[in-house]
């Protein structure tokens, strides 16, 4: 399928030099690039030069721009390239450097004690919100606070309500009877320039939580509840001057961001323009005619672009195809019927093509390598665990018959596929309904709109209970770049929540919640990657998740765009870095 697509495309290849050679293509649009991948290892195009647009663009609205809220992989990296500071980040280099942490808005690494249970920050002299009031250690514990209130700010990460709250079930700022709303005990802010974080038990990996937007700084006058992500307030170098929702957001300089206080951030460009709500196969006509520059999804040009880029020296030269760090895979519901079963949940990892899926995802140079357990080859303990014996992709139909009668079922059954309704997944959704009904399981498409997706459609386990949803597409990447930033959202049964939950299919192995309380605490790094080694064996032999790529993105960086790099601490190009010619 993939070489028939590709011959395809050759034919459109043709047609576009043929336009090119008639003067039907803008000049930028042809620039010849530095090369294919080069973007994956060095920066392209480095300058310092300031001014000009960023032009950006998504097929669809962010899940949230409220930093409490945002799950989505791209918004982080769009977070804190523009707005959003925390007490530590990750390098803004491409490689292995861009997966250290350094200061931020701190002075320093944390002075850590007591063991490892506690963490000291002093804030940098001189930093503020755009308004120009100063950012002290009492907006960063309001806005961490502000993750507690889940029954308000629902769908961020859960990390950092589970390891601080310690019992004290504290229910977020806006139900805090502390008088200054400043009521979590594991917080405290001796003085506006000092923050201590005091730990039940040392996790090795705080810091990488301290690093993530929600951890940010909120004014708490400013702060509005549900809608402060309307316009949020900004500790970076650009506000937002403008969002309409749907449609396009803009955010100008913040000229209360002083650049001596940042070492990361380049704030190249004077203007940002985010156009929200164009159709996929446009954002790409667009790219690769030089109208827009990135495409923040970053999860790679639809089939007929591939062809255009692949097949075309010029277009190929400005192109990447990083590993992205994600796993594609969907998850399989252990309380919707019969999926309770752990045969018909075996039935259907037997009876999967992953050839066709990662066909549907571009193949193996633009879609992704075939994916066989929970753990990206890009984390340490990943190994080659394969319980299913998938990593040919290929189906096995008599396996999978085999287990349909095993769960009652010989001639089949009824479910229901969750999906977005955007990119890449409604096709690879309709690959997997066409393998499923190889074997007798009649799945229906239920597609959903992007950004309520993950918060209230599969995020909701009353709302997959009413739908049936038994099998729902997913995509994950690390939170941060260890086994815990990776799989224990997905598989802690003690994180189920009534919305923005992350554990789709419901699992609550008690063996498993200990081991991941094992892996946390543990210091030394390779005996934590065994752990988590250990818990995705286990993960995998539970048959309620099927990985069926390891994600690699084909994205196009229009010819201008300068200062381009693909960061590893996100696996796409570095926002915050970008500026243009």
């Amino acid at each position: 399928m993939r070489t028939g697509a590709l011959a395809a495309g050759s034919v459109a290849v043709a047609l576009v030099l043929s336009a090119c050679g008639s003067g039907g293509d803008s000049p930028k649009s042809r620039q010849s690039g530095p090369g294919f991948n080069v973007a994956t290892k060095e920066v392209v195009n480095p300058s310092d030069k300031k001014g000009g647009t960023l032009k950006l663009v998504n097929q669809a609205d962010p899940d949230s721009f409220d930093p409490a809220r945002a799950y989505y992989a791209y918004v982080w990296n769009f977070m804190k390239g523009y707005y959003v500071r925390t007490l530590l980040t990750n390098e803004a280099k491409p490689g292995e450097d861009g997966l250290k942490l350094v200061p931020d808005l701190a002075q320093a690494l944390p002075e850590i004690t007591d063991g490892g249970k506690t963490y000291t920050f002093k804030l940098k002299t001189g930093v503020k919100f755009e308004d120009g009031s100063p950012i002290t250690s009492k907006d960063i514990k309001y806005g961490i606070e502000r993750n507690f209130a889940i029954d308000v700010l629902s769908g961020g990460p859960p990390y950092l309500k589970d390891v601080l709250d310690q019992g004290q079930k504290y229910p977020g700022p806006y139900q805090d009877t502390d008088p200054n709303k400043l009521g979590l005990k594991s917080v405290e802010t001796p003085d506006d320039s000092t923050i201590i974080f005091k730990l039940a038990e040392p996790l090795s990996d705080f810091s990488y939580l301290l690093a993530m937007p929600g951890a940010g700084p909120v004014p708490q006058a400013k702060d509005k509840g549900d809608k402060y992500g309307e316009h949020p307030v900004s500790s970076g170098p650009y506000k937002f001057q403008s969002y309409d929702q749907g449609k396009k957001a803009v955010l100008v300089r913040n000229d209360q961001w002083d650049p001596k206080s940042d070492t990361v951030r380049k704030a190249l460009p004077d203007q940002i323009d985010f156009t929200i709500g164009t159709a996929v196969d446009e954002i790409d006509n667009q790219l690769l005619s030089g109208e827009v520059d990135i495409d923040t999804g970053q999860t790679g040009v639809q089939q007929a672009a591939q062809a255009k880029i692949l097949l075309d020296a010029v277009n190929k030269s400005n192109a990447d195809s990083p590993n992205t760090g994600f796993i594609r895979y969907f998850s399989i519901s252990t309380k919707v019927a019969p999926f309770d079963n752990i045969h018909c949940r075996k039935a259907v990892q037997y009876a999967t093509d992953k050839v066709t899926m990662q066909t549907a995802r571009g193949g193996a140079d633009a879609g992704g390598d075939i994916g066989f357990n929970m753990l990206p080859p890009n984390i340490a303990g990943h190994d080659d665990y394969d319980p299913f014996n998938t990593k040919s992709g290929k189906p096995q139909i008599d396996k999978a018959k085999e287990e349909l009668a095993a769960c009652g079922h010989p001639n089949g059954f009824d479910t229901v596929i969750a999906t977005r309704n955007a990119g890449k997944e409604p096709k690879t959704a309709e690959a997997l309904q066409a393998a499923l009904k190889n074997v007798g399981i009649n799945a229906r498409l239920d597609p959903t709109e992007p950004s309520l997706y993950f918060r209230s459609t599969i995020g909701a386990p009353s709302n997959v209970a009413a739908k049936g949803y038994g099998l729902m597409m997913a995509g994950w990447g690390a939170d941060f770049p260890t086994g815990y930033g990776y799989l224990s959202v997905l598989v802690d049964g003690r994180n189920i929540s009534a919305s923005g939950n992350n554990n789709y299919a419901e699992l609550n192995d008690p063996e498993i919640n200990t081991l991941i309380d094992q892996a946390k605490a543990e210091s030394d790094p390779k005996k934590a990657a065994d752990i988590w080694q250990n818990i995705d064996h286990k993960v995998m032999d539970a048959s309620v998740m099927v990985p069926f790529v390891y994600d690699k993105a084909l994205n196009y960086r229009n010819p201008r765009v300068t200062n381009v790099f693909v960061t590893e601490y996100y696996g796409m190009y570095d926002f915050g870095s970008l500026g243009v010619q």
